[in-house]
Order: structure tokens, then sequence, then C-alpha cells
């Protein structure tokens, strides 16, 4: 597959197009890679922070599916019902969306306690359609954690929900690791 659109190969490049993917190069000169749609928007979007908090009370803010509608910062969740802490791979939390107060169960893919949750979305009884949501920690220290919040619908299929899908950025990931930190930070 070759390169398409329009393409400047100098060293000052700050992006190219190949194929559905787009290299992009940050101030420090790093090339990241992300996938696109046919509409040129990324389909993985993501943004990490620092939080000064423990890794452990992060992870318990992110891992109880009660306490995420205090943190969402993409305005998509009104509720969840206490007693559904996440611990393994394979099961299964359902969460009430603002707007029409649909319900989601949400899949759990990956699951490292402490460390890294990761959940596919779908209706009820339906299979996921091809979204994730995945949040990755590291401790920098006892105190500090860096926190790497994704959202990948670079699988996703159902045509009425790729609008959304599009809408859903880096800075609306952004905006709920600053809510996320605003809570752990207290």
């Amino acid at each position: 597959m070759g390169v398409s659109g329009s393409v400047d190969a100098r060293v000052g490049a700050r992006s190219i197009r190949v194929g559905l993917a787009v290299a992009t190069r940050s101030a420090s000169g790093a090339w990241m890679l992300g996938m696109t749609d046919d509409h040129d928007v990324p389909r993985i979007a993501r943004a990490s922070r620092e939080i000064a908090a423990s890794t452990a009370r992060i992870f318990e803010l992110i891992a109880d599916p009660a306490l995420q509608p205090r943190w969402d910062g993409n305005g998509n969740l009104a509720e969840a019902a206490a007693g559904q802490r996440i611990r393994n791979v394979g099961e299964v939390f359902t969460m009430t969306l603002t707007g029409d107060g649909a319900v989601r169960a949400n899949h759990v893919v990956e699951f490292e306690e402490g460390r890294r949750i990761a959940w596919r979305p779908s209706e009820p009884g339906q299979p996921p359609p091809g979204h994730l949501w995945r949040w990755e920690l590291v401790p920098i220290d006892d105190s500090r954690t860096l926190v790497t919040h994704t959202y990948d619908w670079s699988q996703l299929t159902d045509e009425k929900r790729l609008a959304r899908a599009r809408a859903t950025t880096d800075g609306k990931l952004q905006a709920s690791l600053d809510r996320l930190a605003a809570l752990a930070e207290q």
C-alpha cells in the first residue's frame, strides 16, 4: 500500500498518511502511528497524564463502575449499580448512559490488578460491536502514577455508532483523566 494524500518527506514533516494509518511527529521528534477511518479521523484516541496519587487509589476509581460517572469526561455515564467492582477478565458490568438511559454491558477483556483494565461495551445480550476502552497505570513512585486512557474503535463496524466514535477525541479522554486526577488527588 503506498503513501496517499500530501506527503512532506522533509525532516520537519509533522504527519504522513499510509493507507488508513497516520504517523504523526510529536514535538520531541518521536513518531506515533494511529489508525484512521475513511474520514481521516484517528480510530485510536489516547491521552496520558501523571497523577499525584498511588496506583492502588487510582485503580479503585477505575475498577469500580459505580465510581466512574464521577470522573467521566465524555458525559456518557449516568450511573452503575454498586457491587460490580471488576476483578477478572470475562466479567461483565452494566452501566446506564446519559441521554436516552440506555444500558451497556461492558465485557472485561484485559485485567491486571492495579495496572491495566479494558472492556468492550455492547447492548445487553448482544456481542460487542468492536470498540474498546483501556486504562493503563504505571507507578512512578509510591505517590505518583502515569495513567494512559485509550479508546480504540479500529474494529468497530456498526454504522450507527461511527459518528459517536469519531467524536471521542484525545481531548475527551484527557478530560476524563483530569477529572480522575482531581478525585484521586483529594
